[in-house]
């Protein structure tokens, strides 16, 4: 068995092992891919103790730094595994559509972490607290850009969709990072979403860093809830996801807001 397929066969393996944070660091040079385990992070579940928060931390900082040089990583959300580069790093950006062989014409969306960088990055025309019902959580709404966003993240639309994961290690490295990230699934175009590492490990090999969260407790593989909310009063559904009914409740029944039918 060559070296590199080994240690994928070891960083694989290490999902099974004692419960810590860090269940395996693994830098293979062929691969130049650094694979790091993350202790699973129910929403509601208890704080980390001081330990898994310093084992945390130190992921956080490895990926942080990979996203910083220009690299992209994979990472554990509220859904499903995605793929995620800064959103102002055009070349990054590039490098995204490359791995996944995704049509130019398909945007990207964008993650941050906390509600008020909504604000610096699009052009917000529904109430705070309609935004704060939805997020964190597994909605991505869709709304006008702002100046502020890489103008070379989806050149064609004035619209750019935004994320909030309801996943503490997502929402750390946005706030660490300090800028949005541009986010997508871990896949190959056109194949099914993944919801474990192993699932995209034929893109390990393109990757900086792949955080293992474990499997994703959400096992539908629908993504988020993309809804379009750029249009004052209007909603528009562009793909149901995993929160449609909620999602739908708390548009129409809170905030009264009325379906746009225009495809």
């Amino acid at each position: 068995m060559r070296l590199c397929a080994f240690i994928r066969t070891l960083a694989l393996s290490s999902r099974f092992c004692d419960n810590t944070t860090v269940g395996v660091r693994v830098v293979c040079k062929e691969m130049k891919t650094t694979v790091l385990r993350l202790l699973p992070q129910p929403s509601n579940g208890p704080l980390p103790q001081p330990a898994d928060r310093q084992d945390e931390l130190q992921i956080l900082n490895s990926t942080v730094a990979a996203l910083k040089d220009g690299q992209v990583v994979a990472v554990p959300t509220d859904t499903i595994y995605g793929l995620a580069c800064l959103a102002q790093n055009s070349d990054a950006v590039k490098k995204v559509y490359d791995i996944k062989g995704r049509n130019g014409n398909k945007p990207l969306a964008i993650c941050v972490g906390e509600i008020q960088d909504i604000y610096k990055y699009c052009k917000v025309v529904v109430k705070e607290g309609l935004l704060e019902d939805l997020l964190p959580g597994p909605v991505t709404l869709v709304l006008e850009r702002s100046d502020m966003l890489n103008m070379d993240l989806n050149p064609f639309t004035k619209l750019v969709g935004v994320r909030i994961p309801d996943h503490r290690f997502m929402r750390r490295l946005c706030q660490m990072c300090g800028e949005p990230l541009a986010l997508t699934s871990a896949n190959v175009s056109t194949q099914a979403s993944t919801v474990a590492v192993h699932e995209f490990e034929d893109l390990w090999s393109r990757l900086a860093v792949v955080v293992d969260g474990g499997p994703i407790g959400d096992q539908s593989r629908l993504g988020s809830t993309v809804v379009d909310l750029s249009v004052p009063g209007r909603y528009r559904i562009i793909r149901p996801g995993c929160a449609f009914s909620v999602t739908v409740a708390v548009l129409e029944n809170k905030y009264g807001l009325l379906e746009d039918s225009v495809s």
